[in-house]
């Protein structure tokens, strides 16, 4: 066994695990994103397993004693390591894994690593266990990211499958040289086994690559999300700022763009204003006159067409503006409003009204149409009073 060859690899996947967890926690601080942080503690755990194999090499690379001393830990971070992987690729998934499921498998890994490293008599034992170990669970991960789709991971899959297959084929060379002997092994096999913690760290690169990519894309997508949401938001506070608060129906806001399609095809406007409103409010309360302006305004709505636009165009007046309502049918609806009135008279004082009329034609101006409407109104308003 080339011992040198052993160092300068374990060496470089140390260097590597502590690079690598470096630059998880300054990018965990500068995005503040919370599912990094288990990325972070899980290459710190990686960096602690292998400074525990670094150990033994510098140490005493033959003793027995100090492969019991450090079997333990090795084996206890390299299982957290590999659970936190599992752990922060599931926390990008569509299920990530409950708190329940969390502590089964955080006490899954104390009684593995302990059994395990009771087991464990030989580097080749220790060698077989954890490629074996992981290659089960990153090669697996890495398959079942691949065939669910989860959104975002494929590098990630990639990065879990290649350090799957390293360690099947590590598990495999430590299984081989057990069975024959390191003395009765292929030159190949034996540089590949020293060299294996530097190919693991090509791997874990990747897998870390993998993280940064899907990270990104799946702020990507939220920032595409909230952008959605934020236009939607958007049209429905431009709707509502259109809407009158007390009655419901539109205010003058939304009037501009009413005129400009009536305009389009011509249309008949209502101009409507209650009769002794400011008398309704001095006597009876402000709270009684809201209420009456809502009954006016439901009984507009109830009694014209739905394709008819209720306009609430200053305190007690409000706006009528319909397509193709035939002069008879004006009156008729006219009149409905003034039977429903009548009919949902409730204990507050009842309710009357002026209306004009007035006709948009085609290409007409809108503004002249309204104020024509409204003369029309003031002269019906005299003429009742002068009735009276």
């Amino acid at each position: 066994m080339d011992v040198q060859l052993w160092r300068w690899s374990t060496a470089v996947q140390v260097l590597s695990a502590l690079l690598i967890a470096l630059f998880f926690l300054v990018l965990s601080r500068s995005t503040q994103r919370a599912e990094l942080r288990v990325w972070v503690f899980a290459w710190c755990a990686n960096f602690l397993a292998m400074s525990a194999t670094m150990v033994h090499w510098l140490r005493a690379p033959q003793s027995d004693a100090l492969l019991i001393a450090v079997r333990f830990p090795y084996i206890l971070f390299k299982s957290i390591f590999v659970f936190l992987l599992i752990v922060g690729a599931m926390n990008f998934g569509r299920r990530p894994p409950t708190h329940r499921a969390l502590v089964r498998m955080a006490v899954a890994i104390v009684l593995y690593s302990v059994i395990a490293g009771l087991l464990v008599e030989s580097i080749d034992m220790l060698g077989v266990l954890v490629g074996a170990t992981i290659a089960l669970t990153l090669g697996g991960m890495g398959l079942y990211m691949t065939v669910t789709r989860q959104p975002s991971c494929g590098w990630l899959a990639v990065g879990f499958a290649m350090r799957g297959g390293l360690g099947l084929a590590e598990s495999a060379a430590h299984a081989t040289r057990m069975v024959m002997g390191p003395d009765a092994m292929d030159g190949a096999v034996s540089i590949f086994v020293a060299m294996s913690s530097s190919f693991d760290a090509g791997a874990e690169w990747l897998i870390a690559l993998g993280c940064v990519l899907t990270l990104y894309d799946t702020i990507g997508n939220e920032l595409s999300r909230t952008n959605t949401d934020l236009e939607v938001t958007k049209e429905e506070l431009r709707i509502l700022s259109h809407r009158d608060p007390l009655t419901g129906v539109f205010n003058r806001r939304r009037l501009p763009d009413i005129m400009h399609d009536s305009r389009l095809t011509g249309a008949t406007i209502l101009f409507f204003d209650l009769d002794d409103f400011k008398d309704i409010n001095d006597i009876h309360g402000h709270h009684v006159g809201d209420e009456a302006l809502r009954r006016f305004a439901r009984v507009l709505q109830s009694s014209f067409r739905p394709s008819d636009h209720v306009i609430r165009y200053a305190g007690d007046e409000f706006l009528v503006v319909g397509q193709g309502i035939e002069q008879v049918d004006v009156r008729e609806r006219i009149g409905g409003v003034r039977d429903s009135l009548q009919r949902e008279r409730t204990d507050g004082p009842p309710i009357s009204f002026a209306v004009g009329e007035a006709y948009l034609p085609v290409g007409g101006d809108p503004e002249a149409a309204i104020r024509a409407a409204d003369a029309a109104m003031y002269r019906r308003k005299g003429e009742a009073k002068r009735g009276a």
